[in-house]
């Protein structure tokens, strides 16, 4: 049985998509919730599905060693990024090779890197007068938005479309695929 955790920052949508997803999955068990920001609608969403909820502030994230030693005491082999907004310390990735994984609100390379998440993304694709845009589904390494690519999926956008228009059509297709990526990424 794989363990995953899954590291929110957020309401959790992508979250509880993810938990019922793998609820009696007979390979893979979520066995945690990261969260940094203890206001975050997630974590009534884990606890509703019994999920373990650990706590760490920003300021404890970069602590050298404190996050690798809490996925270490709790025997992870998967973390998965559900709308995660810092980044993840480079031990961490370099303990996880090719086991973290994250989803993206844009077809990356454009409109990544630091400080590119949510309606940002959304504002800057609208600003560009792109035509379409979509979901990146890839895995974490050392730099922001720059990991080997898993899948990825357009949506037609239109003139008319505002940015909470684009953020809509694009969580759709998040919620549509990140459960099952995720799985045959761990299953392969």
């Amino acid at each position: 049985m794989k363990k995953v955790w899954i590291f929110a920052s957020g309401g959790g949508s992508n979250a509880e998509k993810l938990f019922a997803h793998f609820k009696n999955h007979t390979s893979i068990n979520i066995t945690g919730l990261l969260c940094n920001n203890s206001d975050a609608g997630v974590i009534s969403k884990a606890q509703k599905e019994a999920i373990p909820v650990f706590q760490l502030s920003n300021a404890a994230l970069n602590e050298h060693g404190k996050l690798l030693a809490l996925l270490h005491e709790n025997d992870v082999d998967y973390i998965i990024l559900a709308g995660f907004l810092r980044k993840i310390p480079d031990e961490v990735v370099k303990a996880f090779p090719n086991r973290i994984i994250n989803i993206h609100p844009a077809l990356l390379p454009k409109y990544g890197g630091k400080g590119m998440y949510g309606m940002h993304v959304h504002k800057a694709v609208k600003a560009a007068g792109e035509k379409i845009s979509g979901i990146t589904i890839h895995l974490v390494n050392e730099h922001y938005d720059e990991g080997r690519v898993l899948f990825q999926e357009s949506v037609s956008l239109s003139e008319s479309d505002s940015a909470e228009d684009i953020a809509r059509k694009v969580l759709a297709l998040e919620h549509a695929h990140f459960p099952s990526v995720c799985e045959k990424f761990i299953l392969e």
